[in-house]
């Protein structure tokens, strides 16, 4: 694919522990198959991407240690072009300690780590990469300040910007305004937007919201009952995949790392949807943040026996 995705987010080293259930105030819980596989928003989103099949530059930050390098060294073998990962000195890289109960649910605490040093500082070095993309893809887990100038790169550039708005957290009206596809789930609309989201109609009122902010195009996922699309004066649900889920860790982030690969290949906004949620869907029938990461191959496959 000549089309280019750039990835401006977070990386972790995700601590992961099976338990029966989320342990309440001064409980202790005994867990299992304790894991530590790579994680962070950001890093999921771009390796879903590059397994999928896109042209991927991702700008992040690790720490000066070894987990770092390693994974530094994970992305580029991914395919991931990793000029932009930068280590910073004498800090660690992002840690993620994830609890998955028996449910497929997780309960996710981070330590932000070299993920706090992604600034408008380092994303001025990345100008000419921004500048050069078709998408750029982001979330809400490295410094908003990094986060608002790269959509001002992007969007002086014609690229277009999706955001993930995960953690939600507040946005000014300046950094919406930028936005061209906004993806957050049902929790972060409420939080944006005000707007408890529990069914179609009050979808309709959320994306309203995001629309008089500027953004033409309001993706709600609503997990296994599809996704809710706001889009040139339509509203739609587009049915998801029923499969049993073992671990919901980085579906989200798979869903839009696949999302936008079909959109930089041409597909159609509902072709690119139902990709999306294909490879969101084989995703949670596996344990693991990337690991659970499906290819193109087997995303297709899936797609070919719905």
């Amino acid at each position: 694919m000549n089309k280019k995705l750039t990835v401006l987010g977070s990386i972790n080293a995700d601590h992961v522990i099976s338990v029966p259930y989320f342990s309440k105030p001064g409980e202790t819980l005994t867990g299992d198959n304790y894991q530590l596989v790579y994680g962070g928003k950001g890093a999921n989103q771009a390796v879903a991407a590059a397994r999928l099949g896109a042209n991927v530059e991702f700008i992040g930050c690790v720490g000066s240690d070894v987990i770092g390098e390693t994974m530094k060294n994970a992305f580029s073998q991914e395919g991931i072009d990793t000029t932009n990962i930068h280590s910073i000195s004498q800090e660690m890289t992002g840690m993620a300690f994830i609890q998955v109960a028996q449910s497929g649910e997780n309960s996710i605490v981070l330590a932000r780590g070299a993920n706090a040093h992604l600034d408008e500082k380092l994303v001025q070095h990345s100008e000419a990469k921004i500048a050069q993309s078709n998408y750029l893809l982001m979330q809400l887990e490295t410094p908003i300040s990094g986060v608002e100038l790269a959509a001002k790169i992007a969007q002086e550039n014609g690229v277009k910007v999706v955001l993930n708005p995960a953690p939600a957290r507040n946005l000014s009206d300046t950094l919406l305004s930028m936005i061209d596809i906004i993806t957050p789930n049902e929790t972060e609309a409420e939080i944006l937007t005000g707007v408890r989201v529990s069914d179609e109609q009050s979808a309709v009122k959320a994306a309203q919201v995001f629309h008089t902010k500027g953004i033409d195009c309001v993706m709600i996922t609503l997990g296994e009952k599809g996704v809710f699309v706001s889009q040139n004066g339509e509203t739609r649900i587009i049915n998801g995949f029923c499969v049993k889920a073992v671990d919901t860790t980085a579906a989200g982030d798979t869903f839009n790392g696949g999302f936008v690969t079909a959109l930089l290949e041409g597909q159609s906004f509902e072709n690119a949807v139902r990709f999306g949620q294909a490879a969101a869907a084989i995703s949670v029938t596996r344990k693991g943040a990337q690991p659970s990461i499906p290819t193109r191959q087997e995303t297709l496959e899936f797609l070919a026996h719905v």
